[in-house]
């Protein structure tokens, strides 16, 4: 294994535990078991498990089904959204290529979304939102019509939304006020600028901020995080991605949100003590466990 490819070290353990508030251990190396105990090993006791997609999501219930350390979340990803719809000719999806489903595709995965929605372990509706990065316009509507249907699903089990907005934040906040946003709602790995991180703190919306907060081209990140209120800031990994610096570009896991979370009380001008009493009490209370 070269140097670039090896987990990075075990950071100094947070004097104050703190939750991961969006990981995908599904996707990361090792046993379920053995990453938790290693992000607990430095403080963080509790992480927030995403799905992605039908297979993904069941997989959260069940794991924080098996785990008080672990809460999950449930939904189509906004790049699932037109695959259900138009297919996948490239296998792009982890589940392979596919063929069209339609419009009633779609309804019948958000169904099951909602059933899961209904589990107690199940603290969350997402990620789900837009992602014009990926996705071209011929799948919008389909996009459009999920991110819809999940507000609506998250409003009537009264969980948290959390939202995936990428290259897409003026029709993100749009379709929050069409719709009315849940009394929750969390943009995961935060993308916006500091003018928009004040919409979102007008709005009550929390901000939770990833490993890319610490890359040097990152400067607007930074800024976003000096003008959000501290009571509505929140820290993941969206592990195995967006390792933090100096590890960029190698495996990201639960263990490594130390790193991001100092990097974030120098760009905040908090103490680290200060900033992980506060990320801890606003996870537990983004995500009502």
């Amino acid at each position: 294994m070269s140097p670039k490819d090896a987990p990075p070290p075990l950071p100094e353990p947070l004097r104050i535990p703190v939750a991961d508030s969006h990981t995908h251990l599904d996707m990361q190396d090792g046993t379920v078991e053995e990453g938790l105990a290693k992000a607990a090993s430095v403080g963080v006791t509790t992480v927030v498990q995403v799905g992605c997609d039908l297979k993904g999501s069941r997989w959260a219930a069940d794991t924080a089904a098996a785990h008080d350390s672990v809460h999950a979340t449930v939904a189509l990803h906004p790049n699932e959204a037109p695959r259900i719809v138009h297919g996948d000719p490239d296998g792009w999806s982890r589940q392979g290529a596919r063929e069209p489903l339609g419009d009633a595709g779609l309804d019948e995965a958000l169904a099951e979304i909602d059933r899961l929605a209904g589990l107690p372990q199940v603290k969350g509706v997402g990620e789900t939102g837009l992602d014009y990065f990926r996705t071209g316009p011929e799948g919008k509507a389909a996009q459009e019509k999920s991110f819809r249907a999940h507000i609506e699903i998250a409003k009537r089990h009264g969980k948290a939304l959390v939202i995936h907005d990428r290259e897409a934040h003026d029709d993100v906040l749009r379709i929050l006020k069409e719709e009315g946003a849940p009394e929750r709602t969390v943009f995961h790995c935060y993308s916006g600028d500091a003018a928009m991180a004040q919409v979102c703190a007008r709005s009550g919306y929390f901000m939770s901020f990833a490993g890319n907060v610490t890359f040097k081209n990152a400067q607007h990140l930074r800024d976003a995080l000096v003008v959000a209120p501290l009571e509505l800031v929140l820290v993941e990994t969206d592990a195995p991605f967006l390792t933090p610096a100096p590890y960029r570009g190698r495996p990201n896991a639960p263990y490594l949100i130390p790193v991001t979370l100092r990097a974030m009380a120098l760009v905040a001008d908090v103490s680290e003590d200060a900033l992980a009493e506060a990320v801890s009490a606003n996870t537990a209370r983004a995500f009502d466990y």
